[in-house]
């Protein structure tokens, strides 16, 4: 009696069991295909995000590092510091070089006050060289009436011609040296452009090596979540290397979904999107259709396929379709980058 009461217990079970698994597959079943009637979905599609490159815009050894794998930085704090001693004394020699240019001036002046004196004693001799001249020419007019009137012998008058002809060739001398010495202050003032120019170049290089050792303190451009540590103390960058990578925590996250091409016919721009993710199952993300490319991936390939080779299989492209995810921020915070996920567009 037992075991006969015990068959049917397990009978009666058995029913109910399998009475609950078909009802399963058939709600399972009818939920599978109302959601292919109603949506199409994609489970190739990954989260996205921009990931900024943190470069070394100098180069040098690394002497610290500031960071651990994963840490939340903000703006403006030291990651990375470059050895600075080489830029310090890169420093200091710019600026001798601009102390030496400007000392310059003060020679260039002292030389255009000098040369102004001397320009004033030969005005001066100008002068005097000059009255000597208007005295000898009028010597000369007495001495050539009284030798026309034979009142003066042919050697006085001799004597005054020579003379006048010093003084003509002493005049003409000092205005030659008046014009000398004019040209000579010019060409100090042309000096003083030329030092002027000379000392905006010093001035450049000067603030180019300050910069360079501001250079050598890389900081976090902006609040984030850094990744990877990938570098040492010690090392040697290069000028552009790629140091880290920051994800902007205030940016947008959107997920770019690999649609086949037979089912985006009915996409439009701002359409609604359901997202799920892998990490979390069960939770719902929403957004909407930004964008879709203009090519299928397989363009973007390195090596594109081409048909024309004579070995052709026709093969469904996909089509990638970039989501703007539309939720709060708070709740966006939770996905990272590269995350798998299943997309579900409704239909129009």
């Amino acid at each position: 009696m037992k075991n006969n009461r015990t068959d049917k217990i397990v009978v009666r079970a058995t029913q109910w069991l399998g009475i609950a698994l078909l009802i399963t597959i058939i709600i399972w079943t009818a939920l599978y295909f109302r959601n292919r009637l109603q949506y199409e979905q994609t489970n190739d599609a990954q989260v996205d995000a921009y990931l900024s490159p943190i470069n070394a815009k100098v180069g040098g050894y690394i002497s610290r590092i500031r960071y651990k794998d994963n840490q939340i930085v903000h703006k403006g704090d030291t990651l990375v510091l470059i050895e600075r001693d080489e830029y310090g004394l890169k420093r200091d020699a710019a600026f001798a070089e601009l102390v030496s240019s400007r000392t310059k001036l003060d020679i260039l002046s002292a030389n255009e006050q000098t040369q102004l004196k001397n320009i004033e004693v030969i005005k001066a001799q100008i002068s005097g060289s000059k009255a000597k001249l208007e005295q000898q020419q009028k010597e000369y007019k007495r001495y050539k009436s009284l030798l026309d009137e034979e009142s003066t012998t042919q050697q006085k008058f001799d004597n005054v011609y020579t003379a006048l002809e010093i003084n003509q060739s002493d005049f003409k001398q000092t205005q030659a040296s008046l014009h000398a010495a004019e040209s000579k202050l010019n060409d100090v003032k042309a000096q003083r452009s030329s030092v002027y120019a000379e000392i905006r170049i010093k001035e450049a290089l000067l603030q180019r090596q300050n910069l360079d050792i501001r250079y050598t303190v890389i900081t976090a451009p902006f609040d984030g979540q850094i990744g990877k540590k990938t570098i040492q103390e010690g090392q040697l960058v290069q000028p552009g290397q790629t140091l880290a990578f920051l994800v902007n925590t205030s940016d947008d996250k959107w997920v770019v979904a690999n649609f086949k091409e037979t089912q985006i016919k009915t996409f439009a721009i701002g359409q609604k999107v359901s997202v799920e993710t892998d990490a979390y199952p069960g939770e719902k993300f929403s957004g909407i259709i930004e964008s879709k490319s203009p090519a299928t991936g397989s363009r973007y390939s390195l090596l594109p396929p081409d048909n024309a080779t004579g070995n052709f299989v026709k093969v469904t492209q996909r089509i990638p379709v970039r989501i703007k995810l539309t939720d709060p921020r708070e709740k966006l915070a939770k996905l990272s980058a590269g995350m798998n996920a299943n997309v579900y567009v409704l239909k129009n």
